[in-house]
């Protein structure tokens, strides 16, 4: 005795692929929506402490509440900002004494990565971060603080990638997030003064790494963060985090 499976005709919104690519649209919405916040809230719209409103935030960038505390959730995951119970968000405080510690670790793991780096990088990816090197001095020359400020982070990123630790990567990935805005803030710290002092020590971070000398490049890494470091700390003392603009609040502010 013979059996038949009926063929069962595919609903349009079931057809192969549809699901797939709905999928990547989400997702590159949510990309697309976690790059702005995080952008907003490192570049200082948002004072340290501050919480942030999500109507204001809503209207800013243009969505509904649902993927907006989405972008949050990840945020707080990166260390960012806080999910008060019951009361929203805010930027994570970090006093002096945080922002020292955390970028004295930060050196010490940049500055690790630096020397394995330069045990396990080939001419290609010294010639990448070279290129890099170039767009960031690019954007120093132009006072393109946004433009500088992201592809000095690549640098370091890649300088981190290359030393092929994922211990170490995953302990640098933990901690990125919280220094991320201070790292941002520290630039403007005496800002023609430091801007140039970061300068010369990444050309110093570039020729170590060129050389492959591990032990120099991990001690510049070192010194570059705590010098970072110390200008945030510098900075924030002076009470120039965040200004609201004339006539209102920053945007996102309770």
């Amino acid at each position: 005795m013979s059996s038949m499976i009926p063929d069962i005709e595919m609903p349009p919104s079931a057809e192969p692929g549809s699901r797939t690519t709905s999928a990547r649209d989400e997702t590159s919405l949510h990309d697309e929506i976690l790059a702005r916040l995080r952008d907003y809230i490192v570049e200082g719209h948002v004072p340290d402490g501050g919480r942030l409103s999500e109507r204001q935030l809503c209207e800013m960038l243009g969505v509904s509440r649902t993927p907006l505390r989405e972008a949050l959730k990840v945020l707080a995951a990166e260390g960012l900002v806080e999910l008060l119970p019951n009361r929203g968000a805010r930027v994570r405080p970090l006093s002096a004494a945080d922002i020292r510690e955390l970028f004295d670790l930060m050196g010490g793991l940049e500055g690790l990565a630096g020397r394995l780096a330069c045990e396990k990088m080939s001419d290609e990816d010294i010639k990448n971060i070279e290129q890099l090197h170039h767009d960031m001095y690019g954007f120093y020359i132009r006072q393109d603080m946004h433009g500088y400020f992201h592809v000095n982070q690549l640098i370091h990123r890649a300088i981190v990638d290359a030393a092929a630790n994922a211990t170490l990567h995953a302990t640098y990935e933990s901690l990125a997030g919280r220094i991320r805005r201070v790292r941002f803030s520290a630039n403007f710290a005496r800002k023609r003064e430091r801007w140039s002092e970061a300068m010369r020590e990444h050309e110093q971070i570039l020729d170590a790494l060129r050389r492959r000398a591990g032990s120099e490049l991990s001690d510049i890494l070192f010194q570059h963060l705590r010098n970072k470091g110390a200008a945030a700390i510098a900075y924030f003392a002076e009470g120039q985090a965040v200004a609201a603009p004339p006539g209102g609040k920053p945007v996102g502010v309770d």
